[in-house]
């Protein structure tokens, strides 16, 4: 990866958090390790041309990981206030198996934060234009080949930290893992399009709507939170959360 790249330079940025992150919050290192990782391969597939449109990717990619980082910084300030679905993962206990940390954050990440990244990458005039949002849509379709590549590098990585029946149950969850990821890009996708519907209608109308679907990203995340088998149960119920039309 170019080490003068935006996404080397966010990656840079994601990593002083990790180094900075104190020692009573060394669980957050779980989520924060892997999306690092997760980004720098993202930032390989840019420079291996893996995308129709690599410049908007990688605007894009920036844009998502810095809500993450606003996020993080927001959670370890006193006075400020993360959004719905981060305060719970990040307030998750440190206790919990480092594979629902990891999902959590995912959780927040793809389902809160991923819309919004998108529409900052996406004009209201990009939206009138089939052509251009085929390209974009495929785009962000092509994410899911990169991140379904990490699913067993990222396994491995977390191997020490599973139970033993996680580790019988790993083949059927590496599954899961790419099912999850591939429904809730889609279901990401429909989400951007509601929100974008309602920023042309003005701030309010998009405030509520974001309102709604932190809503539904937070119901997700207490999901994650009750005990049992996590990526068996979503693989019955599904990762993503969809929002309904508009009242």
């Amino acid at each position: 990866m170019n080490d003068g790249s935006p996404v080397a330079g966010v990656i840079a940025r994601m990593q002083q958090r990790l180094d900075e992150l104190p020692d009573d919050l060394a669980h957050r290192r779980i989520f924060l390790s892997t999306y690092l990782r997760t980004t720098r391969a993202v930032g390989d597939a840019i420079d291996l041309a893996r995308f129709e449109d690599p410049a908007w990717v990688e605007d894009w990619d920036v844009k998502f990981a810095e809500l993450y980082l606003v996020a993080h910084d927001a959670a370890l300030k006193p006075g400020a206030r993360a959004s719905r679905p981060w305060r719970l993962a990040f307030d998750a206990p440190a206790d919990i198996p480092a594979l629902r940390h990891v999902l959590l954050g995912i959780n927040a990440h793809v389902n809160y934060d991923l819309p919004q990244a998108l529409l900052a990458v996406i004009s209201d005039a990009d939206f009138t234009d089939p052509y251009l949002m085929e390209r974009r849509r495929r785009d962000h379709e092509r994410i899911d080949g990169v991140l379904a590549e990490r699913v067993s590098a990222e396994d491995d990585e977390l191997g020490g930290a599973r139970s033993l029946l996680d580790q019988v149950l790993t083949p059927l969850n590496r599954l899961s893992s790419r099912r999850f990821l591939r429904e809730s890009r889609q279901k990401v996708w429909h989400n951007t399009v509601e929100l974008q519907h309602a920023r042309k209608q003005g701030p309010d109308a998009y405030a509520t709507r974001l309102a709604e679907l932190e809503l539904l990203s937070a119901a997700k995340i207490a999901d994650l939170l009750r005990p049992g088998q996590v990526l068996l149960r979503l693989a019955v119920t599904g990762f993503g959360v969809t929002l309904p039309p508009p009242v």
